[in-house]
């Protein structure tokens, strides 16, 4: 799914900020249809947590990896899953594919010296830490936050407000019969400046089944003006 967000008020914006974004991948293998298909200039890969969960082969996590890190420079969150086939793997395969683990912290994103992208540990592992993710953000004109769950969204908004929020783990319900599902649809809202994205996601759990919550990814075109 594409989306945009025009952060500023000039007519013009002179840069663009391109993001491809994918939460629970699961069991799933990355599709390499849908890679062939992506933009070639994507700026950063945010995988949004629940890359894998108990008993996926680590080749086919590694796999999966791989790929992604092909497109852009690769950040990443823990989802609440995601330690069920061990910590220290899940490491290990990021950091040999040169991608960033965002656990209670942010940085500046590079060729993009305005923008800050933050991400936070997930609250099942008991390591949240909102005010250590924020700390010093007001040195950025924008930023980008990454959580697995939106439930955190609230927490960070009591002490700072991001230009665009990205979270999953929701699955759209994954399940749905009409308008009833067990949570809400995934959804791509935009506000003044400032947008928040909640994924479907690109996997299923527990049952390989889906009804009315397609499974997505996404890419986000932000424009703005330095």
């Amino acid at each position: 799914m594409r989306h945009y967000l025009k952060v500023g008020t000039g007519s013009n914006a002179s840069r663009k900020l391109k993001v491809f974004f994918i939460s629970d991948i699961h069991k799933r293998k990355i599709d390499e249809k849908l890679l062939k298909k992506l933009d070639k200039d994507i700026d950063l890969v945010i995988i949004g947590g629940d890359l894998a969960e108990k008993n996926v082969p680590l080749s086919r996590i590694t796999r999966n990896v791989q790929k992604l890190s092909q497109l852009g420079q690769l950040f990443y969150v823990w989802g609440n899953n995601d330690r069920e086939v061990g910590e220290e793997k899940i490491r290990q395969i990021i950091l040999q594919h040169e991608g960033i683990i965002l656990e209670n912290e942010n940085m500046q994103i590079n060729c993009h010296p305005t923008w800050g992208i933050c991400g936070t540990d997930d609250p099942s592992c008991l390591k949240l830490d909102v005010e250590q993710a924020l700390e010093k953000i007001e040195h950025y004109q924008n930023v980008l936050f990454v959580s697995h769950q939106p439930a955190v969204w609230e927490k960070v908004e009591q002490i700072y407000h991001p230009t665009l929020m990205l979270a999953g783990h929701t699955h759209g319900g994954q399940i749905r019969l009409g308008k009833f599902g067990i949570s809400e649809k995934g959804s791509y809202e935009s506000v003044g400046g400032r947008g928040k994205l909640i994924s479907n996601g690109y996997g299923t759990t527990t049952l390989p089944l889906r009804l009315g919550a397609r499974p997505e990814c996404h890419i986000i075109t932000i424009s703005y003006t330095e």
